[in-house]
């Protein structure tokens, strides 16, 4: 896993909703090589532990990455205070990411909440061949839906209250086009209740699937051992961690 420390340029900072922020962040040697799934890992202020955070676009004629991150704790609210022109501590690029397969002819991306972000980097990479099923809490929850739309890919809104889109959880729009069949690959990021149900939507349906978990972490490189999740893998169980050997794994390897 190639990846560099750093402080790098904020380019450009945007509020998408309360306690949501979206950052550019001029790296080009991060740009470089990341993929879309990975993460950056930030220091915040003098807080010990760095802050995961997905990336949410990579541009690599820019030299630049995105990311969107939401306020929950006093560590994330530190990062939030940085602005445009400002520097921010990096380590990037981090863990495993999507596997992309330009030969698929249609793709889902299943997010919810705040892990629909990363959803965006693989809609830019797969353009119309994608449908972006994004799930939100209310209609104040909801962000990047005209980003979703301007990749190409068909979008479909989902509220657990119906503020907004469909009344009901991303799972409804994901069983229905399961069942009629064409889809190649379903790729998620959510809760991990949402995630435990498109896993089981798609093996029921026979739909390759990988989904990107969430854990605490610290150190971001598998040193620490903190972020331990049970997989199989050939048949054995084993503790893998979501910094290093994911945050994205095959969903039939996750013991949920």
């Amino acid at each position: 896993m190639k990846y560099t420390q750093g402080k790098y340029i904020i380019t450009g900072k945007t509020a998408l909703a309360r306690e949501i922020y979206s950052f550019e962040i001029s790296c080009h040697e991060v740009a470089g090589i990341a993929v879309s799934g990975q993460f950056v890992h930030i220091r915040a202020g003098n807080f010990t532990l760095r802050r995961p955070v997905s990336i949410c676009g990579i541009d690599r004629k820019k030299g630049t990455l995105r990311i969107v991150f939401e306020v929950r704790g006093e560590g994330t609210s530190e990062i939030a205070r940085l602005n445009k022109g400002e520097l921010i501590d990096m380590l990037a690029p981090l863990g495993h990411g999507f596997t992309i397969n330009h030969d698929f002819g249609k793709v889902v991306l299943v997010g919810g909440g705040i892990g629909t972000p990363p959803m965006l980097s693989l809609a830019n990479e797969y353009g119309e061949k994608a449908v972006a099923i994004c799930g939100f809490r209310n209609s104040s929850a909801v962000i990047l839906q005209e980003d979703f739309r301007a990749s190409g890919a068909e979008t479909i809104l989902c509220t657990d209250d119906g503020s907004a889109g469909i009344h009901g959880f991303v799972t409804q729009p994901l069983t229905e086009l399961a069942k009629n069949g064409g889809i190649d690959a379903v790729y998620s990021c959510g809760p991990m209740p949402m995630l435990r149900r498109v896993a089981e939507i798609c093996r029921e349906n026979n739909i390759y699937c990988e989904i990107s978990l969430e854990e605490r972490m610290a150190c971001g490189i598998g040193a620490c051992l903190g972020c331990a999740c049970r997989t199989v893998r050939n048949d054995e169980e084993y503790f893998a961690h979501v910094c290093k050997d994911g945050p994205v794994f095959r969903a039939e390897e996750v013991v949920w």
